[in-house]
């Protein structure tokens, strides 16, 4: 059989000689990566509270709950997020704590 596409019955014709599979990309979901809140002995804690609840949408009872991990263990998960996402984050969260003249920190690590 000759392969001849401009030819009209080219596609009416009976191709069981030609392999073609559909393509159907495979899809993965984008790697998460969690937001440290670091602790140091200068941010206070009610501005912790305000800004778990400003950037990461924490209730009152959630956001003192995270601070006290953070000032207990030294780190908290503040949440998970795709990369773009948790990097914006914490970049908002020590550029938001730095104009408050606090050195409050977060970090980007990904997620296991």
């Amino acid at each position: 059989m000759t392969v001849n596409p401009s030819n009209p019955d080219y596609f009416e014709q009976d191709n069981d000689d030609l392999a073609i599979a559909p393509a159907r990309p495979v899809l993965q979901p984008p790697p998460m990566y969690r937001v440290l809140m670091l602790n140091d002995d200068f941010t206070p804690m009610d501005f912790v509270v305000e800004v778990l609840e400003s950037f990461f949408a924490m209730s009152r009872e959630q956001s003192t709950q995270t601070m006290l991990a953070v000032h207990n263990q030294g780190f908290a998960v503040c949440g998970i997020f795709t990369r773009d996402i948790a990097e914006t984050k914490a970049h908002q969260v020590s550029q938001y704590a730095r104009d408050c003249n606090h050195p409050l920190l977060c970090e980007v690590e990904k997620d296991a």
